[in-house]
C-alpha cells in the first residue's frame, strides 16, 4: 500500500510542516506534540491500524548541532530511515495585520529560534518570550490579537494563522540548514547501483583496548567515507558507550560489506538503521 500520512513534531507552520508539504505534498501532514508521539504514531499497529505511514524528524542542525532527543529515540525503534532531505531554515518576523514594527514591544518564538535571530531582537528592542514551539508562537500572537506582540516563525505559519510578516529572512546566519529523516516501520533497501547511497547504523564497542581503533579501520582499508561518528552513554555506564555512524555506500556492495564484516568483530549489537538515497543537497 501507498504511504497516505506523515507525522511530524510541532504544530502546523513549523519547520517540519515545511519539509511534509514541500517534499509530500501528496501525504496529509499529521501535527504530534513530542518526538516521542512521532514514533508511537508511526509505530502503532494495533487493530485500528497505525495513526500515519511515515515520519519526517530534525536529525542535525547546522547551527545546533544534533538533536539529542532523537538519538535517544532511534535505537530503540522499531522505524528504519528510508529518505533524508535538507531545509535552509528561514525565519520571518510576523505580527496581527496592520501592525507596525515601532508598535512591537515582545517577540515570541522557540528558544533556539530566539537565540537565531539575535541581530533583529535587538535592533528593534524586543524582549524576548520563550515559547514551545515556532508555529506555535504565532498561533499564540494570533490568538492574542495583542498589537505589541510579534513571533519569529516560518512563513508558512503567517498563511496558516493570518498574521502578516513584517520581515522576511531574519536570521543571523544564511547558512542555518536542518538535516530531516523519514522514517518508516518497513525496512526498504533500494538497490546496488541505483544511485549514491548512506547508510546509517548503531553499534556498541567492546570494553577493550583500542577497540573503536579497531572497529573503524575496516572503514580506512576498504576506502568507505564515514560521515558521522557519534557516541552516547549506554544505560548510565561510563564503561558502556553506544555510537551512531553514517557512511557512504550500499551495504551490499564489497566494500562496504567487508567494512561491516570487521566491525562486527571488535563490537556488539550492530544494527543497520536504514539504507537510503543520498540528498542532492549531500552530494
Amino acid at each position: 500500500m501507498q504511504p497516505r500520512r506523515i507525522a511530524y513534531q510541532g504544530e502546523p507552520g513549523s519547520n517540519s510542516h515545511t519539509v511534509c508539504e514541500r517534499e509530500y505534498p501528496q501525504l496529509e501532514a499529521v501535527p504530534c506534540a513530542s518526538f516521542e508521539d512521532v514514533f508511537a504514531t508511526v509505530e502503532r499497529t494495533d487493530s485500528g491500524g497505525p495513526e500515519a505511514d511515515l515520519a519526517l524528524i530534525p536529525i542535525d542542525n547546522s547551527l545546533a548541532g544534533r538533536v539529542s532527543d532523537i538519538h535517544h529515540f532511534l535505537p530503540a525503534s522499531r522505524l528504519h530511515i528510508v529518505a533524508e532531505h535538507f531545509h535552509r531554515v528561514r525565519f520571518a518576523l510576523m505580527a496581527v495585520p496592520g501592525v507596525s514594527t515601532g508598535q512591537l514591544r515582545t517577540v515570541h518564538s522557540h528558544v533556539h529560534a530566539l537565540g537565531q535571530c539575535r541581530k533583529v531582537i535587538r535592533e528593534l528592542g524586543l524582549e524576548p518570550v520563550i515559547s514551545g514551539d515556532t508555529a506555535g508562537a504565532a498561533r499564540e500572537v494570533a490568538e492574542a490579537g495583542d498589537l505589541t506582540m510579534a513571533a519569529i516563525s516560518p512563513p508558512l505559519a503567517a498563511s496558516i494563522y493570518g498574521l502578516e510578516v513584517l520581515r522576511d529572512d531574519i536570521e543571523d546566519e544564511d547558512h542555518n540548514t536542518t538535516r530531516f529523516v523519514v522514517l518508516s516501520r518497513d525496512f526498504v533497501v533500494p538497490p546496488v547501483g541505483s544511485g549514491p547511497m548512506v547508510t546509517s547504523f548503531i553499534f556498541n564497542v567492546r570494553n577493550i583496548p583500542a577497540a573503536l581503533y579497531k572497529a573503524l579501520g575496516g572503514f580506512a582499508t576498504n576506502g568507505i567515507n564515514m560521515t558521522k561518528l557519534e557516541s552516547y552513554m549506554v544505560g548510565g555506564r561510563f564503561a558502556a558507550t553506544q555510537f551512531l555512524s553514517e557512511v557512504d555506500g550500499h551495504p551490499d556492495e564489497p566494500a562496504l560489506a567487508r567494512a561491516l564484516d570487521e566491525l562486527r568483530f571488535f563490537t556488539t549489537d550492530v544494527k543497520i538503521l536504514g539504507v537510503y538515497p543520498a540528498a542532492p543537497e549531500r552530494v
